[in-house]
């Protein structure tokens, strides 16, 4: 299932060129255009699911694999500090292309990125009202 109107489908399908590090069978790793660090990479289903709520649990399995290959081979090739993986999901969220994706993101020592956000707090009682409304 593609989506005609989506730009990471077509660059997905390899309609519009970018710089691909890797592809199989159900993905395409490429290089974002607006890199926060060095080798800041995109993974790109090969077919459209708007976030992760859409998203098959198999090809969310085969996505986090892949993350984990390309995360230990980029930070081998490209000698970082550390790793970020992120992947949003609304606008909200900070997601601006609707279409699965996640960030892969080298770390170097000071590289001035702040990607995580400030620590809030809560109660022992917050916590444990919030604890029934989602557990199981």
């Amino acid at each position: 299932m593609r989506d005609e109107n989506c730009i990471f489908c077509k660059i997905a399908a390899g309609e519009i060129p970018s710089k691909t590090i890797h592809e199989d069978e159900d993905f395409r790793v490429i290089l974002d255009l607006g890199p926060v660090t060095k080798g800041h990479a995109l993974i790109l289903p090969k077919e459209h699911y708007k976030n992760i709520y859409e998203l098959p649990e198999e090809t969310a399995g085969k996505a986090m694999k892949l993350a984990k290959k390309m995360a230990a081979h980029m930070t081998e090739r490209l000698s970082c500090d550390g790793f970020n993986i992120l992947q949003n999901n609304g606008e909200t969220a900070g997601q601006s292309v609707f279409h699965f994706h996640m960030h892969l993101i080298p770390r170097y020592q000071n590289d001035g990125q702040v990607i995580s956000g400030r620590a809030g707090s809560a109660s022992s009682e917050e916590l444990e009202e919030i604890r029934k409304i989602i557990a199981d």
